[in-house]
């Protein structure tokens, strides 16, 4: 296994790299338009745990406005243009840079809130046994239309079974659901409702549950 995520890192810096090249022109787009939308800032940054529930910060395009009297929850604060990046994902191509980095992986399980930690279950908390990833097998099994429990299972699925054959396989899915824009958010919510923690974990917002 050493062997093999040895090589997920140098395909995840090499393809990051490349990514980062390619996708510039459109990231510059989307900082203007994020800017005329949101004013300052551009980028959404984010504490989130990675690898043995290290802390590293997330980046990303804002995607909400401040939170002011009228507009306190997420789905308030999600715009039409907010919407629009994330049905797209172009929101995320700024967490190229930490994959390149090496705070997170291509593929596997979405880094979570950091205040998270003290909710999951051992087993749960097993998900971080590898790097966060930009998407993971819970993205392409439904993404924020699952319950929680089930898509923390299926971080742990991922840990248990990871290779880079499943890699390919969910990358390739993920294109798929990004054209049709499935599981984008759950039932009544912007993204994903808060975790209040599963059966056996301990007692254990904003922009950013994904």
């Amino acid at each position: 296994m050493a062997g093999a995520d040895w090589l997920k890192r140098v395909l995840d810096v090499a393809a990051s790299g490349v990514g980062l090249v390619i996708t510039a022109p459109i990231m510059a787009g989307t900082a203007v338009v994020v800017l005329a939308g949101f004013g300052r800032p551009v980028l959404f940054r984010q504490p989130r745990p990675g690898r043995n529930a290290e802390v590293f910060e997330l980046v990303k395009f804002r995607t909400m406005v401040a939170p002011d009297e009228y507009r306190q929850t997420d789905a308030e604060r999600l715009t039409p243009v907010g919407r629009f990046l994330r049905s797209t994902s172009l929101d995320e191509l700024p967490t190229l840079w930490n994959v390149l980095r090496g705070e997170m992986s291509l593929v596997g399980p979405r880094p979570l809130l950091v205040e998270y930690l003290d909710r999951y279950t051992p087993e749960q908390a097993r998900r971080h046994e590898v790097r966060p990833g930009i998407t993971g097998l819970a993205q392409v099994s439904g993404r924020n239309s699952l319950d929680w429990d089930d898509k923390l299972a299926l971080d742990v699925e991922y840990v248990d079974n990871h290779n880079l054959w499943l890699d390919a396989r969910i990358l390739a899915r993920t294109l798929g659901l990004v054209f049709r824009r499935d599981g984008i958010s759950a039932d009544g919510e912007a993204t994903m409702p808060i975790f209040r923690g599963s059966a056996g974990s301990g007692d254990v917002t904003t922009e950013g549950r994904r």
